[in-house]
């Protein structure tokens, strides 16, 4: 076993059952080390917070904390990777939950997000919610004035910046809808957590993402 932290070869054993590096002096739990793994498998795997508790016998709790703490980590990664990079397209995206899409006043809760690509990536940011808009709107019960006139702003100012019909934001979308999905609903609040969830998967292929995700965790 090396250390975890500098990859030194000389462990001492505590007595709190810890390790403790010659090099680096710092200490790490190999237990703890092991079963934070096994979290990030499930989580790289794409099990649900519950599946993965139930099939390492863990807590809910903290393997939801876990997640939770995951995603964060994977937000800051991805602004940090976006910085200084050049766009070669761009297009905004407008989703809605299908469950939803059948209900005209459902279109205030739709998320709208801009996709960027560039050297064969993608970066999104979301854009300003219109929720906060709905009541008032619907105070007013003209919401089906409403509808069409945002439904008509929607189609004649949406933002884009592609070269093809078929490109890596196109892609993306049609991966982020089939993601989405297994979230079995999405709190309007952490949206753009699963967004940025979603584009991390979308960027890097799976053994990557485990070496990420070890290196952020960790370090």
């Amino acid at each position: 076993m090396n250390c975890i932290y500098c990859g030194n070869k000389k462990l001492y054993t505590l007595n709190t059952k810890q390790l403790k590096c010659s090099a680096c002096k710092r200490k790490f739990s190999l237990e703890k080390y092991e079963k934070d793994l096994m979290i990030i498998d499930c989580f790289t795997n794409g099990l649900s917070a519950n599946r993965c508790a139930k099939e390492l016998s863990l807590s809910y709790i903290s393997v939801k904390k876990r997640y939770e703490l995951f995603r964060s980590l994977i937000v800051n990664f991805l602004e940090q990777e976006y910085q200084n990079k050049t766009a070669l397209e761009y297009d905004e995206y407008y989703y809605l939950p299908k469950s939803k899409k059948k209900i005209k006043n459902n279109i205030f809760d739709m998320q709208n997000f801009i996709t960027f690509s560039y050297e064969g990536k993608v970066y999104n940011i979301l854009m300003p919610e219109l929720n906060r808009y709905k009541n008032q709107f619907l105070e007013d019960t003209l919401e089906d004035v409403y509808f069409k006139e945002f439904s008509k702003f929607m189609m004649l100012n949406k933002i884009s910046k592609t070269k093809n019909i078929k490109n890596d934001i196109t892609i993306f979308w049609e991966f982020f809808e089939l993601q989405i999905l297994k979230y079995k609903g999405v709190d309007y609040n952490n949206f753009f957590s699963y967004l940025k969830e979603i584009e991390f998967k979308f960027n890097y292929q799976m053994v990557e993402q485990k070496r990420i995700l070890k290196e952020l965790y960790i370090f």
